[in-house]
């Protein structure tokens, strides 16, 4: 990373960090924006995992030499918004919504350069998970890895063997597509 431009992670998520070291990148400095997450009326899972983005990235004050960079990871069941799993019954809820279906995780990052140029990229992921039993969603559940992720669960860790399928970004389900983030810090002059 050139020294100009000293990078800042608008994220508290430890897997955020962890992510961007698989790519060689430490943030000089962590920033957690505190913004309102509730979608808005009639809003589209795209349009909300970008705006969110955006407004996470906006919501954290800048130095003129630093690159901000924010992303947000919603899940989305057709048209309409998983949220986090806030308590057991709502992990419990969402597992059996997602149980044997197919869903998207959108990964949305947000990249805003020294010179103040907004860049923004989405990686949408289709997951299929396969028919879970009350069991499984109880054992899950009770492992507590998933209370308080995008739709009741961590793709990383015991939830993968829930996956029978994936077509896409398997980074940006944990949360941060390194792909597109990688464009886009190339493009703010933070990666060569």
């Amino acid at each position: 990373m050139p020294p100009e431009n000293r990078l800042v992670l608008a994220s508290s998520s430890p897997r955020r960090r962890e992510l961007l070291a698989r790519i060689g990148i430490v943030p000089t400095r962590i920033a957690a924006p505190a913004i309102d997450e509730a979608p808005l009326k009639g809003e589209l899972p795209r349009v909300y995992a970008l705006r969110l983005a955006v407004e996470k990235a906006a919501a954290v004050e800048r130095a003129p030499d630093e690159v901000v960079i924010a992303g947000d990871t919603t899940i989305a069941l057709g048209r309409r918004i998983l949220p986090p799993a806030e308590t057991e019954a709502v992990q419990r809820d969402l597992l059996t919504k997602l149980s044997g279906r197919r869903h998207h995780a959108l990964s949305a990052v947000c990249v805003i350069a020294a010179d103040g140029k907004v860049r923004t990229r989405l990686s949408d992921t289709i997951v299929a998970f396969k028919p879970l039993s009350a069991a499984e969603i109880d054992q899950y559940v009770a492992c507590g890895e998933g209370l308080g992720k995008a739709g009741g669960y961590a793709i990383q860790g015991r939830a993968e063997a829930f996956v029978r399928f994936l077509s896409g970004s398997h980074s940006g389900v944990v949360g941060l597509p390194l792909f597109e983030t990688r464009a886009l810090l190339a493009a703010a002059g933070v990666y060569a």
